[in-house]
């Protein structure tokens, strides 16, 4: 049975920017006979699936008039031919290869689960994959290698860019540029005698390639690569949607056999409904990474690890930047790393206003107004560019998951138990699209017990102790309870707080900004949380944690033995202020 569809490769220039890829597709999908358009700005690329008989001038026709051209560079069936034609010449079935576009781009990333009404799970002509995921990202990797290593059969659906968020727009590129950015801050700045310092203006264009190489790199590294060690997964583009009865379908309408399904398909920037903000225009993250210029100034709303990092990173890289925090930064820590970390941002010369409601946005002429209220009275930062970065929602629109019986929150998060499960027993959910909290290594631990269980274990989900990180600089750090949130727990707590200035670490690094704060059970002595503010003081988390994971005491640490000059051995300082002054002890004095 053909659906008679072909899959056409286009090289397209004149992107400039991702946004470009939105008019790109739009202009595509006009085109009579277009069933789906994937266009990626970094790689110049458009990937159509469309009818027998759409001719190609007509595709490449779309584009005029515009920015844009293209041309035609390839043509092969498209996926769903084959899986409409039965399992022995299916993909995915015997002797079939995994198939990905030459850019890698695949749809999202979900586990299939038709033991639907009572069928046994079958297609109309064969047995069906032990696991169907939709989406591909971290998430549906760790899913589809978990059960591929089992000896299982996968299949992946997938619609954006192979890899997800992490690797293409969210933690690899954005860590790239904070390096960068670092380096730049870094040579103008050191403490350093003897050493010269200068103030050069930034390469901006040579910073992007060196973030889009390294993402490249990664992502064939650690998807394309690994997806092709694996035999056992099968990777179709398109995008999964289930019907009524619960079962997992492709676009096209052709089902997806599948004894169970993991749904990873991630999530997305989350806009607010800020009065004339779409009009004057904003940058998300994703576009803030790409854009061709760097803007002289810009307005960053929202102050939580994604909106403090871009700030800081693009003020080091000269831009002018005024944050504006709801409520204050990094609302749900400790209130003492708040302050800590707006004090040395200010020092570096952002704008920093705390309890600000932002009323309105408006243009004028090649600027923006952002008027907005705070606790002193009203004010107006006029930028070049915003950031909006006030949070990301599950990416779980036109799925068909409500019609199938699987429950979403309020925000349209799935709704699953400690096990990964959704309302429906065959359906599994994993990553960003189950709501907070929105860690990659969380998507990923918890999409390996989804497919675990769907196996037929019994694993959940323990998240009692999460260590958190911002990448600023200096570093936010935190894992366990704060003192407020012991107290409201009824747990006494003992708090030790050691400046960075004690730390030997830190002074011979010129560099003793932030402190380490320890939080104890005064009736047990356990450490039940640590919060942190130093340079890179995310490389000193994990101890702490350990510590809380393992019920842990005050003296489990002070008699460690800690390597002198690391910034580890400011967690053992910090234990031993519990009861000692450290500033009249010796270099690795107990």
């Amino acid at each position: 049975m053909s659906t008679a569809l072909r899959r056409i490769e286009m090289e397209v220039e004149g992107m400039t920017c991702p946004s470009c890829e939105i008019h790109v597709t739009e202009r595509l999908s006009s085109v009579t006979g277009v069933k789906e358009a994937a266009v990626r700005y970094p790689d110049g690329t458009a990937h159509l699936t469309v009818e027998g008989g759409t001719p190609q001038t007509a595709l490449v026709e779309a584009l005029s008039g515009t920015p844009y051209s293209a041309r035609i560079v390839g043509e092969v069936p498209a996926v769903a031919d084959a899986v409409s034609a039965g399992p022995e010449n299916a993909v995915g079935g015997a002797g079939a290869t995994a198939v990905a576009s030459s850019t890698g781009a695949v749809a999202p990333e979900r586990v299939g689960a038709p033991s639907w009404k009572g069928t046994g799970a079958r297609d109309r002509d064969g047995a069906p994959y032990d696991l169907a995921v939709v989406g591909a990202g971290s998430a549906g990797f760790a899913a589809a290698i978990k059960v591929a290593e089992a000896g299982g059969r996968v299949v992946m659906i997938q619609s954006g860019t192979l890899g997800g968020t992490c690797v293409n727009v969210g933690c690899v590129p954005s860590k790239a540029v904070i390096r960068a950015a670092e380096a730049q801050h870094v040579r103008a700045h050191h403490p350093f005698d003897g050493i010269a310092r200068s103030d050069d203006p930034v390469d901006w264009n040579g910073v992007r390639r060196g973030k889009d190489d390294l993402v490249g790199a990664l992502r064939q590294a650690k998807y394309a690569d690994v997806l092709a060690a694996y035999p056992g997964i099968t990777l179709i583009e398109g995008w999964g949607t289930f019907d009524a009865d619960g079962r997992l379908h492709l676009s096209d309408g052709s089902a997806v056999p599948a004894r169970n399904v993991v749904v990873t398909t991630g999530s997305s920037p989350s806009i607010p409904d800020i009065p004339g903000l779409k009009d004057a225009g904003y940058l998300d993250s994703t576009a803030l990474l790409d854009v061709g210029a760097l803007p002289a100034s810009l307005a960053v709303l929202g102050a939580g690890s994604v909106g403090l990092e871009l700030a800081q990173a693009y003020a080091r890289l000269g831009v002018g930047v005024t944050i504006l925090a709801r409520s204050r930064l990094l609302s749900k820590g400790d209130p003492e790393v708040s302050d800590e970390l707006a004090r040395h941002l200010r020092d570096e010369g952002l704008e920093v206003l705390t309890g600000v409601a932002v009323e309105k946005v408006e243009r004028a002429g090649s600027m923006r107004r952002v008027h907005a209220r705070t606790d002193d009275g009203p004010v107006t930062v006029e930028v070049e560019a915003i950031l909006v970065a006030t949070g990301r929602r599950p990416n779980t629109a036109g799925m068909g998951l409500e019609e199938a019986g699987v429950e979403l929150g309020p925000h349209g998060e799935i709704v699953v138990d400690e096990r990964m499960r959704t309302a429906l027993p065959h359906v599994y959910a994993a990553g960003d699209v189950t709501g907070e909290p929105m860690h990659v290594y969380v998507a990923a631990h918890a999409a390996a017990i989804a497919a675990e269980n769907a196996l037929g274990g019994d694993a959940t989900l323990d998240l009692s102790v999460l260590p958190l990180v911002t990448f600023t600089d200096p570093g936010v750090a935190s894992v366990g309870l704060t003192e407020e949130q012991a107290r409201a727990r009824g747990i006494e707590p003992l708090v030790s707080t050691l400046p960075m200035e004690h730390v030997p670490r830190a002074l011979a690094a010129r560099d003793t900004r932030g402190f380490v704060k320890l939080v104890a059970d005064a009736s047990t002595r356990r450490i039940i949380g640590a919060h942190i503010v130093a340079h890179e003081g995310w490389e000193m988390i994990m101890e702490p944690a350990m510590a809380i994971r393992f019920r842990l005491t005050i003296e489990d640490l002070t008699t460690m033995l800690h390597p002198y000059l690391t910034l580890s051995e400011g967690v053992k300082l910090a234990a031993l202020t519990f009861e000692k002054d450290v500033a009249k002890l010796s270099c690795c004095a107990l």
